[in-house]
């Protein structure tokens, strides 16, 4: 270890520049991308409205064109931070406040525009630096090697990028992960000390500013995000391992911190536990098989974009064979930390990627099935894979012959060469893997944009809801949109150019061809869903001419 204290000047320098432009890429282009999904959803919070108000003002049938939108998808006077809560609290209590409040007092500041909301998770993202630096302290006692690696890995990781650009909770959540896990070793660490020469009050006090500490990251980690929960107890197997299950001092200091820190979140709990069967059928589902294997290939792929990300998949044969190299770098990672360290260390990272594989495969209550959640739940696990592949790298670029530290340092700038390339190519894309249901909505709205006098016909059924709010960030202002509830089709205006119907269901579709003598085709669709182009018979055309 006394070797990776001296850092010479070349990587110090290296480690300076990754973080710049790590930085710099947080801040640019933000608002480059579509406006996904998921990230309505995040307005429609911070506007304190609920679905079910939406639908009764937007979804009622009249045409209505995309300032409409506004009044849902920001700050208003009308409602206020209650109302942003009661509106989580309702319907979307898997997602807890603390995000929500906090991006609803910033765009009352900078406004309701994209750039503004996403710029709260950028600024957010850079505590996730000084974060690092002291959980790699407290883990591997070194000043700044593997700290600064660490950071340098983060910093242009693409991984990390996606989130620092999304109007989302998660890289908050990542910055509570990394202060909550870093307060617990330091309050182990000095729980540890040698108090003979302190006095009764200094051995309190001692004890009570890390596990304070501790309370308040934890606390504020579960307000972030529900699956903190999961992160609480791998620090709570974490601690009655290495203390033996033995009921240490320490042991009794960490179970008083969390159960104050479970007490303060009782609250919320309560509402989650009164919404729990609703929650395990919706929350964030992405895919639903009784197979393990979307949750490997979910594995496979994330590992790789922790380090290279061409918004590749498993199923592109390049993408399989990045996310195979990058699986073999970081199990000789996990290796090489568990051969050389001791087990206090090694059983910390493991426990924080191994313990997010619960809830990616959750039981799904009503027909027995798995359901898959977002990759953004693995975010512990990144972080964990990240501390293993940092320490590796600051060991070997010091040990061994010279020919060997010479390759080592090779593998270091291509990882470092590796996110940089895929941070440029990643800027610049209007649409990215982690756009989920939203992935295709660019090309939907060029298609809609291209015509002279468009109406776009949908539902809010599934993905249509969050879909449409999506795509009123991209189409041009002379685009019209027909918005209905449950109601079948009463009324398609004939004063418009051209008429598409955005994922309709087999009855409407049905209904739409009957009673409205309509033809339909397909113009776009994808794994998700199709946007079909209606048009008259050319007898029923001839007769209007």
């Amino acid at each position: 270890m006394r070797n990776l204290a001296l850092v010479p000047s070349w990587l110090r320098f290296l480690i300076i520049f990754v973080l710049t432009m790590g930085i710099l890429f947080r801040f640019v282009n933000l608002e480059g991308k579509i406006y996904s999904h998921d990230e309505t959803y995040t307005s429609l919070r911070i506007s304190g409205y609920t679905v079910h108000e939406v639908k009764q003002q937007l979804f009622n049938g009249r045409v209505i064109s995309r300032e409409n939108f506004a009044k849902f998808q920001g700050r208003n006077e009308e409602k206020n931070f209650s109302d942003t809560i009661m509106s989580l609290a309702t319907e979307d209590p898997q997602h807890p406040p603390l995000y929500y409040l906090i991006a609803r007092f910033w765009v009352g500041i900078f406004g309701n525009s994209i750039t503004a909301i996403r710029s709260l998770s950028a600024v957010i993202s850079l505590l996730v630096f000084p974060g690092i630096y002291w959980l790699c302290r407290e883990l591997f006692n070194v000043p700044l090697s593997v700290p600064g690696l660490a950071i340098a890995l983060v910093a242009i990781s693409p991984i990390h990028l996606v989130y620092a650009q999304e109007a989302r909770e998660y890289i908050l959540w990542l910055v509570t992960i990394i202060f909550c896990s870093a307060s617990l070793l330091l309050a182990i660490r000095l729980q540890l000390k040698d108090h003979n020469e302190l006095t009764p009050e200094q051995q309190i006090s001692d004890s009570f500013t890390p596990w304070g500490i501790y309370v308040v990251t934890l606390t504020l980690s579960l307000y972030t995000c529900l699956w903190s929960v999961f992160v609480a107890v791998a620090h709570g197997i974490y601690v009655i391992i290495i203390f033996r299950f033995q009921l240490t001092e320490t042991v009794r200091g960490y179970l008083i911190a969390s159960a104050l820190a479970f007490l303060a979140f009782l609250p919320w709990m309560m509402i989650v536990a009164a919404n729990f069967l609703e929650f395990l059928l919706t929350a964030d589902v992405t895919q639903s098989q009784s197979s393990i294997n979307p949750s490997i290939q979910i594995w496979l792929i994330q590992i790789s974009r922790i380090f290279l990300d061409l918004n590749l998949n498993t199923e592109n044969l390049f993408g399989y064979l990045l996310a195979l190299l990058a699986l073999n770098l970081v199990g000789y990672a996990i290796y090489f930390m568990c051969r050389t360290n001791n087990y206090q260390v090694w059983l910390f990272i493991l426990l924080l990627m191994i313990i997010m594989a619960i809830p990616i495969r959750l039981p799904n209550l009503a027909d027995g099935s798995i359901i898959f959640s977002s990759e953004a739940y693995l975010i512990p696990a990144y972080l964990g894979i990240q501390l293993a592949v940092a320490y590796l790298l600051a060991t070997q670029l010091y040990n061994g012959i010279v020919s060997r530290r010479r390759i080592w340092q090779m593998i270091l700038i291509l990882v470092i060469v590796c996110g940089l390339i895929s941070c440029r190519v990643s800027y610049e894309a209007e649409t990215w893997w982690h756009k989920g249901v939203s992935y295709g909505n660019s090309q939907v709205a060029k298609i809609i944009n291209e015509t002279k006098n468009p109406l776009l016909i949908s539902d809010a059924e599934g993905i249509n809801y969050g879909n449409v709010f999506s795509l009123s960030y991209l189409v041009q202002p002379n685009v019209r949109f027909q918005l209905i509830g449950n109601q079948t089709v009463t009324d398609i205006p004939d004063n418009f150019s051209d008429i598409f119907l955005l994922n309709p269901s087999d009855s409407k579709r049905s209904q739409i061809m009957t009673e409205h003598k309509y033809n339909m085709n397909i113009v776009y669709r994808d794994e998700y869903y199709y946007l079909w182009k209606l048009a008259k018979p050319q007898s029923m055309q001839s007769l209007l001419r």
